[in-house]
């Protein structure tokens, strides 16, 4: 047989086996799929167990501790692609929030910011790290910039991505008719509703494999109950500039200038409330940038944390 021809066939064969599995067994599929992504940014699976909660996490690679968080409706894995970029730099620690993931879910529980944030502050305890950089994505940057304000000695830099918290941010036209009607693109009533919360939260859709997305979409309408109840106590949470006039952490704000979940008037707001951070609009992009656009997320993000070393050391 031709050596080529060879080659061909098998690749063929595994393109088969491939599509199979993919449509016949998607969670297993699903599994695999997020394994290897794992596997390519250098990240191992641990499971860390706080008061009330086991928070599963992602961690890697070396250097000063980064800490991720998610936001709402998302999971560890949101940063898994951004990650490979940043594990040759940095110390990556990535958790499922309570309610979300692979996380516990107690629907007696209480999941306001300030909640989440102890659980946060927790987490860290149980990993014995005291002083972290620490980044955020919408809900997620909330809770980071809600962490650093009530404990500034235990978060070097801040990285907001999108970040809630703001009166301005949640002057999206999303948020406004949630609060008119309760009904939000972000909580799945059934799993057919997930493209519609991709185009919602991403300006360009980053590829999903069919396994992965049918894998995400069960679990979110799963969770469309708790998740709703969530989604109720996280905006009764009091806005950052009611509890405090400054947050005197290092920042680097970032948005994309095409979310839809969160105004980007957002980002004035933060930056009027954190007077050490400089804001970078992201062009043609959504609510997920280190989704859509993670090599270019994590270069930005590098040389910020490059010239905050430079200053340091002066």
């Amino acid at each position: 047989m031709n050596p080529i021809f060879g080659f061909l066939l098998a690749s063929f064969a595994v393109v088969i086996v491939w599509v199979t599995l993919n449509r016949v067994f998607p969670r297993q599929a699903a599994k695999a799929v997020i394994g290897l992504e794992q596997w390519r940014s250098c990240l191992n699976s641990k499971i860390a167990t706080v008061p009330g909660a086991t928070m599963p996490y992602l961690e890697g690679g070396c250097g000063e501790p980064l800490v991720l968080i998610h936001g709402f409706g998302g999971d560890k894995d949101n940063f898994t692609r951004i990650a490979r970029f940043l594990t040759p730099h940095y110390h990556l620690i990535i958790p499922d929030l309570p309610g979300f993931g692979d996380a516990s879910r107690d629907p007696e529980a209480s999941y306001q910011v300030t909640d989440q944030a102890k659980s946060l502050c927790e987490f860290l305890n149980v990993l014995g790290l005291k002083r972290v950089h620490l980044g955020g994505n919408s809900m997620g940057g909330f809770i980071a910039c809600q962490f650093a304000a009530e404990q500034p000695e235990r978060v070097a830099s801040l990285w907001l991505l999108n970040a809630a918290g703001t009166t301005p941010a949640y002057e999206s036209d999303l948020l406004k008719r949630y609060l008119a009607t309760g009904e939000l693109p972000m909580l799945l009533r059934t799993a057919s509703d997930f493209n519609q919360l991709m185009q919602m939260t991403t300006r360009h859709p980053p590829f999903l494999p069919y396994s992965l997305k049918y894998t995400l979409a069960q679990r979110s309408a799963a969770d469309y109950v708790l998740h709703s109840e969530i989604m109720r106590q996280f905006i009764a949470s009091p806005m950052l500039e009611t509890q405090f006039n400054t947050i005197n952490t290092p920042t680097l704000i970032v948005w994309g200038d095409e979310d839809q979940v969160l105004h980007p008037a957002g980002a004035a707001a933060l930056q009027s409330l954190l007077p050490d951070s400089e804001v970078q609009m992201m062009a043609d992009i959504g609510h997920l940038p280190m989704l859509e656009a993670p090599r270019r997320t994590a270069r930005d993000y590098i040389r910020y944390r490059n010239g905050l070393s430079a200053e340091n050391n002066k």
